[in-house]
């Protein structure tokens, strides 16, 4: 399996997720242009990819949606809020018979893939967050959410690969530029994730077999990609669990550009 963020950020999301034989996507918030190019890079073109797996429908992660879908005629997977959501906005509409309603019960097989969404807290209608399967093989993506729960843990429990939110140094938000009630959205539990929280949830699901973690969707206000990597370092250190962040290859996700290839 190969896991490779497109990019992470705050402009726009989209991660992909594979095997030899099957290819999907996890949000499409960067533009057409931008997913060709860097599935080209990959060996890989739209028309390779089986699914696109929504996590909500902030236009972060759906920036590039229709026209992929549309050039490529690809299945669509979200929750009912999500697409349901979509479906009013007249873009969206245009693409609404590749739409294709999950909940968090149900796992979905695409190919020699096995996805399960799982609900997260975000300010959204009904978001998710992905745990993808192949053989005994598991990687996951879990960004946007305000707080981790003990449902969020144990669907990112056992992973070889992780690409999970660090979005904001509390400090640089709080003295930061936003608005009052932005930065309340920010730091409530349907907002993002902390540096510091982001350690945290991470030292909860580290195992002996983790290969990669990546941390995603950081606030180019907010945030520095070396403070994340410190702050997450740091709570690894600080927990008791017998792990050091030496023991992990711990990576911080290019904001515009492809990330590492993690193969597992």
């Amino acid at each position: 399996m190969r896991l490779v963020s497109l990019a992470s950020g705050s402009d726009g999301n989209s991660t992909y997720i594979g095997s030899e034989k099957t290819h999907i996507l996890v949000d499409a918030g960067i533009s057409n242009k931008k997913i060709e190019t860097r599935l080209n890079e990959l060996g890989l073109c739209g028309k390779d990819i089986s699914g696109v797996f929504l996590t909500h429908e902030h236009s972060d992660h759906i920036a590039g949606l229709e026209v992929f879908v549309r050039k490529n005629e690809i299945p669509v997977f979200a929750s009912r809020g999500t697409l349901e959501y979509l479906k009013d906005r007249d873009k969206y509409s245009r693409i609404s018979d590749y739409f294709n309603i999950i909940d968090s019960k149900n796992n979905i097989i695409l190919g020699d893939l096995n996805i399960k969404a799982f609900d997260i807290d975000h300010d959204a209608n009904e978001p998710f967050g992905y745990r993808v399967e192949c053989g005994d093989k598991k990687m996951a993506v879990a960004t946007d959410l305000g707080r981790y729960t003990k449902d969020i843990v144990k669907n990112l429990s056992d992973l070889d690969a992780l690409l999970v939110e660090a979005n904001h140094d509390i400090r640089m938000l709080e003295t930061g530029p936003y608005p009052y009630e932005l930065k309340r959205r920010i730091l409530s539990n349907k907002g993002h994730l902390s540096n510091e929280n982001s350690g945290k949830l991470i030292c909860e699901i580290l195992n002996d077999k983790i290969k990669k973690i990546f941390l995603g969707h950081l606030s180019d206000k907010n945030n520095l990609p070396e403070l994340a990597l410190e702050s997450v370092r740091f709570e690894i250190f600080a927990d008791d669990r017998p792990y050091n962040p030496k023991d992990f290859d711990i990576e911080v996700a290019k904001r515009d550009a492809l990330s590492e290839i993690c193969y597992v």
